[in-house]
């Protein structure tokens, strides 16, 4: 099972971390050793002082497929999920100045909450006008619409699927929002979509 994860597919957290808006998806792998383990609390990782949230849409991947046309895209999904991509913005940091790759910011043990459930697409409407949110302590945070991406879905599995073949049970992170925050120890985060709570995670 692989995680591919796309990066700056929301202008707005683009201008926020002051990044480059890329011309094609900004993709990055993570290992599936990087998935939060169920009813687990994320630990926040001894090498950095700067972990965000990044709250983000989740595709399950649900046949095999290579070079996938995007007008059959739709038929590679049925489920939508929600997950966070954890990343240690000053690792990543280091990394981004040196050209080195962004692994050890955003892969590390635990980085990624993948939502116990998933919702059949069909009972979601218009994918292009999906809600979801985090909130941190109550607080919302980040309030996104996936009218808002610069490559949707069925452009993002097109893309991807030209460079990796997909498997069933592969996930595809889809980006995240503005409102990214650090975390510290007691913070508590909730992800909804479309209204559905998905996930609810406890910081150590």
């Amino acid at each position: 099972m692989k995680i591919i994860c796309i990066g700056r597919n929301y202008a707005k957290h683009i201008e926020e971390l002051d990044n480059e808006r890329p011309v094609e998806p900004v993709v990055f792998m993570k290992p599936d050793t990087s998935i939060l383990l169920d009813k687990n609390p994320f630990f926040i990782p001894e090498f950095s002082n700067d972990v965000h949230h990044e709250v983000e849409v989740v595709v399950k991947i649900n046949r095999l497929g290579k070079h996938i046309d995007k007008k059959f895209a739709h038929k590679y999904y049925q489920e939508i999920g929600l997950g966070i991509d954890f990343t240690a913005r000053d690792v990543q940091q280091r990394c981004k100045e040196q050209g080195l790759p962004w692994e050890k910011a955003k892969a590390f043990d635990g980085a990624t909450v993948v939502s116990r459930k998933f919702i059949d697409k069909n009972d979601l409407g218009d994918l292009g006008q999906l809600d979801f949110q985090l909130h941190k302590n109550g607080e919302l945070q980040q309030d996104g619409n996936t009218s808002h991406m610069l490559w949707n879905i069925d452009e993002i599995i097109a893309y991807v699927s030209t460079f990796f073949t997909l498997k069933i049970g592969d996930l595809i992170f889809t980006g995240t929002p503005s409102g990214v925050s650090r975390v510290i120890e007691n913070d508590e985060l909730v992800g909804t979509l479309s209204g559905q709570q998905l996930f609810s995670i406890r910081v150590k």
